[in-house]
């Protein structure tokens, strides 16, 4: 079979709704190169991780890559992203240069081309990402692992904006904690909560290929008893309150639901909120305040800010 790779070159702040447009299209995962990760500081406070090639990465802005197969509607799913991706800017996006090219691969290429961005990271004092066809062994009793299968991907966990979440995560979640994960994607921030000793864990989606992910990843983590994957519109129809509320998504969609968190958040229970960029740091921040909520905690990585927020 042949694949068709599509290349856009863009901006960090178009990382995940390009990343969701892709998947919406049809592509199995993608690639993001981003000049970032030959920077990143991380490694000095966990130790080398993985090396990378300087050559791989554009000097300024993102390139996000994934791959369709070839057959004769292409041509029309890739004017459909063109466009998709186009309409981001309605959002107030910025979606940078937004130069897209279409180059065309051999299966085997496809098949093993993407893996070599994906290795064993550990993300934080806890936890270590492990992709699913890597070997590894952990360093020390209390480090925590989580294994992902990217294939149907939306995010490898190592993003900025779900690297916050973890560790925010750590700070919040305690033993036989309920917890719900809006908008999980993959849903490795379920399996962490649940790993981090939550005794119930939602985790929601409206897409329904993320909740099929989500689903194979909590079962290959073993914690399908504590994790439960359901399609759903944000915290829409949810009854009840929990202890912790989780999301990683745009900003502009996490003020427009942070009231509903609020009712679903028990006293003194908390609201983690990632995928925040610096312009829209003070919009979130006010949103999550007026609902009754005080930031606890803000972590800042790179371009991204997460809140760790309190209910009074």
């Amino acid at each position: 079979m042949k694949w068709s790779e599509i290349m856009i070159h863009t901006t960090n702040e178009a990382i995940e709704p390009i990343s969701n447009i892709l998947h919406e299209a049809g592509a199995s995962g993608v690639v993001i190169e981003d000049p970032f990760d030959l920077v990143k500081e991380r490694e000095d406070q966990f130790g080398e991780i993985y090396q990378l090639n300087p050559d791989d990465y554009p000097e300024e802005g993102v390139i996000i890559k994934a791959y369709l197969s070839v057959n004769s509607f292409l041509g029309e799913t890739v004017e459909e992203i063109k466009q998709a991706i186009n309409n981001l800017a309605l959002f107030n996006i910025d979606i940078g240069q937004n130069h897209v090219t279409i180059s065309e691969v051999n299966e085997e290429e496809w098949a093993t081309a993407w893996k070599k961005y994906y290795n064993p990271v550990k993300i934080s004092e806890k936890f270590t990402i492990v992709p699913t066809w890597e070997k590894y062994e952990a360093v020390s009793s209390d480090e925590l692992i989580i294994e992902l299968d990217p294939g149907m991907a939306f995010g490898t966990g190592t993003h900025p904006t779900t690297v916050m979440c973890i560790q925010a995560l750590e700070r919040t979640v305690k033993q036989n904690d309920t917890v719900i994960d809006v908008g999980t994607g993959s849903g490795v921030l379920s399996i962490a909560a649940a790993l981090l000793g939550a005794s119930q864990v939602t985790a929601l989606d409206l897409d329904e290929v993320a909740v099929q992910s989500a689903k194979l990843n909590v079962k290959l983590n073993k914690v399908q008893d504590k994790v439960t994957v359901s399609k759903n519109d944000l915290l829409n129809g949810m009854n009840g309150q929990v202890d912790v509320v989780v999301s990683n998504i745009l900003a502009e969609v996490i003020m427009s639901f942070t009231d509903d968190v609020a009712k679903a958040v028990k006293p003194n229970g908390y609201f983690i909120a990632s995928g925040i960029i610096q312009q829209k740091k003070d919009q979130v921040k006010d949103a999550i305040i007026s609902s009754g909520f005080t930031i606890v905690e803000t972590i800042v990585m790179e371009d991204w800010i997460a809140f760790i927020a309190k209910r009074g």
